[in-house]
């Protein structure tokens, strides 16, 4: 038998994303939030929208760089990865039969953020010892991922 977890969201980044330090390696990565929304018709034929938020992690170093240099509130974006749950406890303030509750927070693991965005060019990106323009005459994508 085998499993697939996988996610595809598009939708727009709602702040800059930010980078941070890993706890276990120093290694960085980025978060940011993309919003996506979902529009239909009500009982009394009225449109009504709903708004998600969704956390997308970015540890894959040269992705992560990249999202936190190009990526800006706004853009316009394709993200791609796998849904990653995270249990943790914290303090519970209601009553004295548990001290703690248990919390999970979901999250998305990217292996690829894509800009959507038509007005605004995309960054260059300089190959070892070649410009984007000569991989854009050779056929090649001008993304480093």
């Amino acid at each position: 038998m085998s499993y697939l977890n996988s996610v595809t969201i598009v939708g727009f980044v709602g702040a800059d994303p930010e980078q941070r330090p890993a706890r276990n390696n120093g290694s960085k990565f980025t978060v940011l939030s993309v919003a996506t929304q979902r529009s239909w018709k009500n009982a009394q034929e009225e449109w009504s929208s709903k708004t998600e938020w969704h956390r997308i992690c970015v540890f894959r170093a040269r992705l992560a760089e990249y999202v936190a240099t190009s990526i800006k509130k706004g853009s316009h974006v394709l993200v791609e990865g796998e849904l990653v749950s995270s249990t943790y406890e914290r303090p519970n303030g209601k009553g004295k039969k548990s001290a703690t509750a248990k919390v999970t927070s979901w999250s998305i693991h990217a292996d690829l953020v894509r800009k959507l965005d038509r007005g605004e060019p995309e960054p260059e990106v300089h190959a070892s010892g070649s410009s984007a323009s000569d991989e854009a005459a050779n056929g090649s994508d001008a993304s480093p991922f």
